[in-house]
């Protein structure tokens, strides 16, 4: 007897067929492996490489698939390996860029971190570049002698010192929109600002330079956004719901005119709490990562170029730049 052919009893065993093998392949370990593994974000749609935008350097984002490497708004994280570092230096030396790098050593923290800060600076920190320093500090008759190499250069500037490490901490932001505009600005064409407490150990190069260039906190860049410590009280102009990232202040830069902009806008924004009451929680860094939300930067840097040696050893931390100094706080903060 012939059996009647249904059509549509066939196709649903081949759907079912196809959904069974689709199910296999998703829950296979390899598959599982390359689904969890972050990928870089819509701006890698049209191809491996991407330019960055300050150089017309191409960047090989794909080459790093274990990390994030750019951002939604396109702007590049730098990870080793997506970069040409020979490339970078020719290109800035071609521009004529330099570079100025502020630091603040206020109080014990000249004794305890500026000499080395400054010793590692010279062998890792822009090699080949013009590079000056700026030195902010209550006392700077203790100020050690430095042994400089070509092109680089140091100037001293007295700064008042405060009782609270915090008040330190937030008047630098005025300190340093001041010095660029009545000097900096005139000598180099780009600025960094970076905290003393913290030894190069690896090239911090021209391809950390940008327009305005933003730096991952290295205890935050593998949290989920919830637990980002921006300020949550609405009474702060640092108030933030939400981010992109958690910005460190440890360092950030770019070109002469972004840095003061910066710093002018999170020096206001610091005057208005002081004026309201109220203090950010944490103080400078909780101003700028609001700065850095309303004004996108346009390089990131990668946990690299500034690591805490107490998270251990990382996968994706294949170089440390530049480390934190071991921290003594009770011994160097006023009033903690």
């Amino acid at each position: 007897m012939r059996i009647p052919f249904d059509m549509n009893q066939y196709l649903l065993r081949w759907v079912l067929c196809i959904l069974i093998l689709l199910f296999i392949i998703y829950c296979t370990p390899s598959t599982v492996s390359i689904l969890k593994r972050p990928t870089p974000m819509k701006a890698h749609s049209r191809g491996r490489n991407v330019l960055d935008y300050s150089t017309g350097i191409t960047l090989d984002l794909w080459y790093r698939t274990d990390v994030q490497t750019n951002t939604s708004w396109g702007a590049p994280i730098m990870w080793d390996g997506i970069f040409q570092a020979d490339l970078y230096d020719q290109t800035h030396r071609t521009k004529r860029s330099s570079v100025a790098l502020t630091v603040f050593a206020v109080g014990r923290y000249l004794d305890a971190y500026l000499g080395a800060f400054l010793n590692s600076s010279e062998r890792h920190f822009m090699v080949g570049l013009p590079v000056r320093y700026y030195i902010f500090t209550d006392l700077p008759e203790k100020v050690p002698d430095l042994q400089l190499g070509p092109q680089r250069s140091l100037e001293i500037i007295r700064v008042e010192g405060h009782s609270r490490w915090q008040d330190i901490s937030m008047a630098r932001m005025k300190t340093i929109a001041d010095t660029i505009e009545s000097v900096i600005r005139h000598s180099s064409t780009h600025v960094f600002c970076m905290d003393v407490d913290q030894v190069f150990t690896a090239r911090f190069g021209s391809e950390a330079l940008g327009d305005l260039v933003a730096l991952l906190h290295a205890w935050y860049y593998n949290l989920p956004k919830g637990r980002y410590t921006y300020d949550r009280n609405p009474q702060s102009s640092a108030f933030m719901v939400t981010g992109d990232f958690y910005y460190h202040a440890a360092v950030f830069g770019g070109s002469c005119a972004s840095v003061k902009a910066l710093a002018e806008v999170c020096y206001q924004g610091i005057l208005q709490d002081m004026e309201n009451g109220v203090e950010a929680l944490w103080h400078d860094e909780s101003h700028l990562n609001k700065y850095f939300w309303l004004h996108r930067p346009s390089k990131v840097l990668s946990p690299e170029y500034c690591w805490d040696p107490v998270i251990g050893q990382k996968s994706d931390i294949r170089v440390a730049r530049l480390l934190w100094a071991p921290k003594n706080y009770n011994k160097l903060r006023p009033n903690v």
